[in-house]
């Protein structure tokens, strides 16, 4: 049995391989990776749709495409979802690079929505529009900083879970606006939510999702510069190699995670803000719909790079906008289009692994020696 044993272990150990950590490799590089990556899961799904449904997996491909952008209204909706997902993912990724887990992302952004819509109910009435809009952006932010502040103060003060706290508040939040919608719904306590009319963002060009837009372009491009170029940024950057060496070239920990939590917490904010007043006009414990956590994996897959996040978050939404077609056209349950979105998105994760190690066979390392 020893000698059998030991004759396998010869074999596959010949032929064995291990992974190795690759260098840095060129950007664009990577980037042919990730194409050929997507176009390995287009094939996949492409078998398995006609598996499953005996459908022409072009067609379906085909009204994946139309269901996301067919026309200039699913173009504008796709591009404000775009630019909602961006916002969020931007806000989590000073934190992730500081590796302080921020799951909380949406109760912050549902605190942020709920600043907005207190302004639009009580003093919409009261203040000029000019004045108003200004003074929810203004109140969303410092709503949202603070719900993120409490978490870091804690971490910062007693070492606490940050992702057991910041996960636990998002369930405070969303408790506390569902309540408040109940409060406000018409008829009163009768669940439906309030439309609120007042402090409404303007239509720019016809277009009423362009202020959206516009504001997070603005914010990538500020939170580029912020992250490479200034020097919180780079404090941002060794807190999140090593917290020792931080405080051994005389950076305040503690003061850059209390800072930059506050700075995700206001951007979230800012998310809020452009949810309610400039998409929703009403505020539900849903508002969020879930982007705190799909921006965990946008800011991740981009490498907490904030021009690849335009990329990521675009074809995120690209793929629900065209998956939900896909169900409604073919009369598929949602089960089909999740599992064709979830495949794509396992293989763009997957990537990743390709990105940074490589495979390298033992016997030629044997052969070298």
């Amino acid at each position: 049995m020893n000698k059998l044993t030991n004759a396998v272990w010869n074999c596959f150990g010949k032929a064995s391989i291990h992974i190795a950590k690759r260098d840095d490799i060129a950007w664009w590089k990577s980037w042919i990776i990730r194409v050929i990556s997507v176009v390995m899961a287009l094939i996949v799904c492409g078998f398995l749709t006609v598996a499953l449904t005996d459908l022409n997996p072009i067609d379906v491909y085909v009204t994946m495409i139309k269901g996301a952008v067919g026309t200039p209204r699913l173009v504008w909706n796709l591009l404000q979802n775009t630019a909602i997902l961006l916002c969020v993912s931007l806000a989590v990724t000073p934190a992730f690079k500081m590796r302080f887990w921020n799951i909380g992302a949406e109760g912050q952004v549902l605190i942020g929505g709920l600043a907005t819509a207190t302004c639009m109910i009580f003093l919409g009435e009261v203040v000029p529009g000019p004045v108003l809009i200004p003074m929810m952006f203004v109140i969303s932010v410092i709503a949202g900083a603070f719900w993120a502040f409490i978490p870091a103060f804690f971490k910062a003060r007693f070492n606490s879970n940050e992702t057991l706290f910041t996960l636990m508040m998002n369930y405070i939040a969303i408790q506390i606006v569902a309540y408040f919608t109940l409060e406000w719904s018409v008829p009163k306590g009768s669940g439906t939510p309030r439309t609120l009319e007042f402090g409404q963002l303007p239509m720019l060009f016809g277009q009423k999702y362009l202020i959206n837009i516009i504001v997070v372009i603005l914010i990538t491009v500020l939170m580029y510069i912020y992250l490479k170029y200034t020097k919180q940024g780079y404090e941002i950057s060794v807190v999140g190699e090593s917290e020792n060496t931080a405080r051994y070239i005389g950076i305040n920990v503690k003061k850059v995670i209390l800072r930059t939590m506050a700075i995700s917490g206001a951007v979230c904010g800012i998310a809020g803000f452009l949810l309610v007043a400039g998409t929703d006009h009403s505020l539900k414990s849903d508002t969020a719909g879930g982007r705190g956590f799909t921006a965990i994996m946008v800011s991740w897959l981009a490498k907490f790079h904030p021009g690849f996040m335009v990329l990521t978050s675009l074809l995120i939404v690209f793929l629900e906008k065209g998956a939900s077609k896909i169900s409604e056209v073919y009369r598929l349950n949602s089960s089909f289009s999740d599992i064709i979105t979830g495949i794509i998105i396992f293989f763009i994760i997957g990537s990743e692994f390709f990105i940074n190690y490589k495979i390298k066979s033992n016997r030629k390392s044997k052969e070298e020696n």
